[in-house]
């Protein structure tokens, strides 16, 4: 069969890909796009969305135990795991099928099926026992990433799960070992904790959710031990024995090495970016640690051929891809583009109490050699958290002494990760304190906190 031509082939319809596709469908390339899966990619099917599906019914089942807070009464109040998991998937289910609805609106030809690059501007796309290629000018990886397996901590699906196993879940776990205090660690632990399984976080570095300002993991682990979780941070799982209906973990810390038994064990130690089986060494693609070297507009120094999300490194985050995506398409499209800056790239944690960051922490800016003003908020001040039951939390933001810059903005406590978008679009239009406290925040508003947190670190707030 002869080749099919395309101005642009997208490897994986993740945020990255897909979105790479529309908007190079827009500017009028003629696109196609090899998904081996699903369209929607991981984020959308395993990752991102249905695990906040499982966390809305957990968080809807925390507050029904509340109820008499509120003046409300809500009795014999339970969970049914399976229609817990079943709506997620629905809610899964619903997106994936809009995004093949979008590829036909944009007219994007969708290859089902495994994707290789057997020389330069051809995919070949395999299907079963039938093999077809496709050719291209430009050709944009984003084939993401998958979790890490750590020997002898690898998931089996009964035991030990990995996160696919956790979000289709079918038992609940009564005790619960989850090793690693990430993003995806911590919101599994959230979940299963509030739905009563007794957790244990185990962490290696010295702090939970380590790539957080310190002052805001210790203020949510405060809340983790709160609410039950037994939090071990400098400690390695050095090894599982797994038994039937049991696992016994080796634990090591400073101390030595003791052991604990489970039922369950989520392994969340990190991920590793889909890059063999596609044939990109011998066309001569740098790969650094399972991830494609890149530079700004993330080319990869082969002609033609470019890598975004994942698969092209940190930060691992689905808005991340989805903008690599739109830049890569308007670079093909012969429009002027902007690289994207790490720095102005928000990170969100969905547990609760939840956690959101933009830009540099107070320690990262002190030493990148800043004189910093540093400002926090509590949610305790705050009308609107008081109303809603939720004061628990905090706000803080650090500025550069000299110039008034926002460098940085931490939160914890509820909906943050809905306000930190104020403080992305500050960073991206290069705002200074100034412009902040001009700013009329409206009331009663959580995101008040954001302004009186400005104020407070030049020595101006009006609630504390």
């Amino acid at each position: 069969m002869a080749a099919k031509s395309f101005d642009m082939i997208v490897i994986g319809a993740g945020p990255g890909g897909y979105v790479a596709a529309i908007r190079g469908a827009q500017l009028g390339l003629k696109v196609a796009v090899v998904e081996r899966e699903h369209l929607g990619g991981i984020c959308l099917n395993w990752g991102c969305i249905p695990t906040k599906a499982l966390l809305r019914s957990a968080e809807v089942f925390h507050l029904m135990h509340r109820a008499k807070e509120f003046g409300l009464s809500a009795e014999k109040v339970g969970f049914d795991l399976e229609a817990v998991v079943a709506r997620s998937r629905a809610v899964a289910k619903q997106l994936s099928g809009g995004i093949g609805h979008l590829m036909k609106k944009n007219k994007i030809a969708v290859f089902m099926g495994e994707a290789t690059l057997p020389r330069q501007g051809v995919v070949a796309v395999k299907s079963g026992d039938t093999v077809e290629e496709i050719t291209a000018k430009n050709i944009v990886l984003a084939t993401g990433a998958r979790a890490r397996q750590l020997p002898g901590l690898e998931a089996d699906g009964e035991l030990v799960w990995s996160y696919k196993h956790a979000l289709v879940a079918k038992r609940m776990p009564k005790k619960l070992l989850v090793i690693g205090s990430g993003a995806i660690g911590i919101e599994f632990a959230s979940f299963f904790n509030t739905l009563g399984a007794e957790t244990t976080v185990v962490e290696v570095l010295d702090r939970v959710l380590p790539v957080e300002d310190a002052e805001i993991s210790a203020f949510a682990k405060k809340q983790f031990v709160k609410q039950g979780m037994k939090i071990l941070e400098k400690t390695t799982v050095k090894q599982l024995d797994r038994s039937p209906g049991k696992v016994v973990a080796h634990l090591e810390d400073a101390k030595g090495v003791t052991t604990a038994e489970f039922d369950t064990v989520i392994s969340a130690v990190g991920i590793v970016g889909n890059v063999e089986g596609l044939g990109l060494e011998a066309l001569g693609v740098k790969i650094d640690r399972s991830h494609v070297v890149v530079d700004d507009f993330c080319r990869t120094g082969v002609a033609g051929l470019y890598a975004i999300g994942d698969i092209a490194g940190a930060p691992w985050l689905a808005h991340k891809a989805s903008h690599e995506g739109v830049m890569v398409a308007e670079l093909i499209a012969g429009k002027h583009a902007h690289p994207i800056k790490p720095g102005s790239i928000a990170g969100c944690t969905y547990c609760h109490p939840q956690v959101a960051s933009v830009g540099l922490t107070e320690a990262k800016a002190k030493e990148a050699g800043y004189a910093v003003k540093v400002g926090r908020f509590p949610f305790i001040g705050n009308g609107k958290a008081i109303a809603l039951g939720e004061a628990e939390g905090m706000v803080k933001t650090v500025f550069d002494a000299k110039t008034g810059e926002l460098l940085g903005a931490h939160m914890v406590g509820a909906e943050v990760t809905e306000m930190i978008q104020g403080y992305v679009i500050g960073r991206t239009l290069e705002t200074t304190e100034e412009d902040l406290m001009q700013t009329v925040f409206p009331h009663p508003t959580l995101s008040e906190m954001m302004h009186e947190s400005v104020l407070d670190a030049y020595g101006r707030a009006l609630h504390i």
